[in-house]
């Protein structure tokens, strides 16, 4: 009964056109409506004076605004109601699950965005929103729920007989969205899958232009497989999430006059874990097209961790810090990685099952051989990125030396700030100190 009150909500045309024209025309009034409203989007925060601000651990030398999520998420919903026509009733309710968490996720982030949060609420919203998306009502879970992966090794027919290393698919101890005990480790895996993907298109989104188009590369070729998949449906939602991101691009592009903000990343890092999941047979790809991303967050992580630093914690060794001390510009950079995430999406649409698996270990190859090169090339150049960032610096005044020695810390001042951002382009950043 509540699936058909909520479907009925959906705006339809008087008339059902074609998938294709629908698809393109979906992707096309997204992208225009980003566009435009990035626009009141801008005018709004330089009116309010909600500017993230030039600092130690920017790149950026002006204010800029950083509530550019809000204008993406709005041409997502107003450009899917009219367009996007479930395939299934379950399409709907994960439709609707998807936008009320969404909409948590924009509203807490874009306060985060203009006021400013600690970890642990943010950590908070981001459970609540996969909780949303689980859709646990009554005695199943509605919405997204990652209980089986495809099997690389299995057979494409499933037979009663077959061992369980055999079978298409593995699944998480449970064969039905069912609540109970047993679906614990599913649950816990698809909070782990889609807060893992929200921080991962987050924690790139360091440069201008950079996370926005991994995003919008990444989907469109999600579109591309769920229109070959013949998940049509599924293949229109993606294109139009895609457009309000391309609709995004050219107000984000270097030099940027908005940033998408933490309300932006996290909603496309949301997007793309559901519209991924959806349908199923997409996951491997999602992996293989934000491969690089992904395992640079991970071994950032760990190595904050193994430095006895939290996972959060800022510094400057993510990947495009290190390309960016080597001398390459942000728009150079934003090439790399696009080029990298578009020959990755190819080997994804044309590999499969195991093949798949191999291209994934590609992937991890491909990162490696970046990690070396980076290295090496910073070990000539005498400029090895630290560790540290601004988060851990002490205030003004006297500081004990690593040799015991004191000596008068000072923060960067605005007549040393523009020297500070030549350090970033040439060469890493080392805390300013003065004996």
């Amino acid at each position: 009964m509540a699936q058909v009150s909520v479907s009925h909500m959906q705006v339809t045309f008087p008339f059902r056109l074609p998938d294709t024209i629908t698809l393109f025309v979906g992707s096309i009034c997204a992208f225009l409506l980003a566009y435009l409203l990035t626009f009141g989007v801008i005018a709004l925060c330089h009116r309010l004076g909600w500017l993230d601000r030039p600092a130690t651990r920017r790149i950026h030398k002006q204010a800029v605004p950083r509530l550019g999520g809000i204008a993406m998420f709005l041409a997502f919903v107003i450009a899917s109601l009219p367009f996007y026509t479930p395939g299934s009733s379950k399409e709907t309710v994960i439709y609707w699950l998807l936008l009320v968490s969404a909409l948590t996720i924009v509203l807490v982030h874009a306060y985060d965005d203009v006021k400013g949060l600690k970890p642990l609420p943010k950590f908070i919203a981001q459970t609540i929103a996969v909780i949303i998306i689980l859709g646990p009502f009554g005695t199943q879970f509605h919405g997204v729920l990652l209980f089986g992966i495809s099997n690389p090794f299995g057979r494409a027919i499933a037979s009663t007989h077959q061992p369980w290393y055999l079978k298409p698919e593995l699944t998480l101890f449970i064969h039905q969205p069912e609540i109970s005990f047993a679906a614990i480790p599913a649950v816990l895996f698809t909070w782990f899958w889609i807060v893992g993907m929200m921080n991962t298109v987050n924690w790139i989104d360091g440069m201008d232009g950079l996370a926005t188009g991994l995003v919008a590369i990444t989907g469109v070729f999600i579109t591309i497989t769920s229109w070959v998949l013949g998940q049509h449906s599924i293949a229109i939602l993606t294109a139009i999430f895609t457009g309000a991101v391309c609709g995004f691009l050219p107000h984000n592009w270097n030099p940027a006059r908005i940033f998408m903000g933490d309300s932006g990343s996290q909603f496309l890092g949301l997007g793309l874990a559901v519209l991924s999941t959806m349908g199923g047979a997409k996951v491997g790809a999602a992996l293989m097209l934000l491969g690089i991303p992904i395992l640079d967050v991970a071994v950032v992580a760990i190595n904050r961790i193994r430095s006895g630093q939290r996972p959060w914690h800022f510094d400057m060794t993510h990947l495009h810090h290190r390309l960016l001390a080597t001398g390459l510009s942000v728009r150079q950079i934003c090439y790399l990685f696009y080029a990298m995430t578009i020959f990755f999406g190819l080997l994804a649409l044309f590999l499969t099952r195991f093949y798949k698996l191999i291209g994934i270990g590609l992937v991890g190859v491909t990162m490696a051989a970046l990690i070396i090169w980076l290295d090496y090339l910073q070990r000539r150049r005498g400029v090895p990125i630290r560790l540290g960032g601004p988060d851990n610096e002490p205030p003004n005044g006297l500081v004990t030396a690593e040799d015991n020695t004191t000596v008068e810390y000072k923060r960067a001042t605005p007549s040393q700030y523009e020297e500070q951002q030549k350090m970033v382009s040439t060469g890493g950043l080392p805390p300013l100190t003065s004996t």
